[in-house]
């Protein structure tokens, strides 16, 4: 088995927290245990406070674990955090590694120099980058007249440019429009299919674990409570799915149909959605006890709503 990107083994932090004249002690992660393979696409989600930003510190360097071991790369993320920035790019959607004034081709140089880069490795890597996120109108651009999604593209491009083996994305899509998030997670897939990047991402963005993440980490109060695939995690908590169908005539509501719960009606029942339990009962039944009482012209199956989950999740162990 080839060595895991990232290894943890008991991975704990804690605060001390000032309360009045007291001073109390704040577990942010508390005993973490978890291995990221290469190549992995691995979303770690928690609320706020869950303990997701504390561990990313930990994982980099930047902070030193109170308990336990941690292993970024092979590498011990505090001892070796000079050699460990040569192979993790790190993206903070609310901070940025770029330089303000600067045009976004002074910064790209700027960290070309500063990781190394050969002056035919930098150009290649950056004419990729350009091409391949749509940079080339603004590179002559000061960082600080830049769109937030063009500004995003380009912390991407500037996280990437050291062709890094783990890619972190700290909500790299928020404040986004839709457009915007489209185009970076195309981009994500792309890079990971091309380099075999590693991916781990935070961020209270569904619609970013669902299109980007294999895996699932899901983080309580510091702890690690489910990983697996989001299917997985959906199936935990009884999550259901819906069938959406577009019938052919306007239809009495289909509130009978075995295995199903009736969601509702549009267009004076041309369209219905019809809940279900995975695990209960197929969509190709569902399908066919609806085709004995109407003609189906369309249909969709949504997935369930991830917040939605993570929720019942949270409430379960409350």
């Amino acid at each position: 088995m080839s060595e895991p990107i990232i290894e943890t083994d008991g991975l704990g932090r804690d605060f001390s927290v000032r309360d009045g004249w007291r001073r109390t002690r704040l577990t942010a992660v508390d005993s973490l245990t978890v291995r990221v393979d290469a190549g992995e696409a691995v979303g770690y989600i928690g609320a706020n406070g869950a303990g997701k930003s504390t561990t990313i510190k930990m994982l980099t360097g930047i902070l030193v674990p109170t308990r336990g071991s941690a292993r970024t790369c092979g590498l011990r993320p505090v001892a070796d955090r000079r050699r460990l920035a040569r192979e993790v790019g790190v993206v903070f959607g609310q901070r940025s590694q770029l330089w303000w004034d600067l045009p976004v081709a002074d910064s790209f140089r700027i960290l070309a120099a500063i990781h190394a880069l050969s002056t035919d490795a930098e150009r290649a890597r950056t004419d990729e980058l350009v091409e391949r996120l749509e940079l080339a109108d603004f590179l002559r651009t000061p960082v600080r007249q830049l769109s937030l999604g063009q500004r995003m593209r380009v912390e991407v491009a500037a996280a990437l440019l050291h062709s890094p083996r783990l890619v972190i994305l700290d909500e790299p899509t928020i404040g986004l429009d839709v457009l915007s998030k489209q185009r970076l997670r195309e981009f994500l897939v792309a890079e990971r299919a091309a380099h075999g990047t590693t991916l781990l991402l935070t961020t209270h963005d569904m619609g970013d674990v669902e299109r980007l993440c294999d895996r699932i980490l899901l983080v309580d109060r510091g702890q690690l409570v489910y990983d697996g695939t989001l299917h997985g995690l959906s199936r935990t908590v009884g999550a259901e799915r819906v069938l959406v169908v577009d019938l052919a005539a306007s239809t009495p509501d289909l509130d009978q149909v075995p295995g199903t719960r009736h969601l509702g009606s549009e267009g004076g029942g041309l369209r219905q959605r019809l809940a279900f339990d995975p695990d209960q009962v197929t969509a190709a039944r569902v399908l066919a006890a609806v085709s004995e009482r109407a003609e189906v012209l369309d249909l969709a199956v949504e997935e369930p709503d991830v917040e939605d989950v993570v929720r019942r999740v949270y409430a379960a162990r409350r």
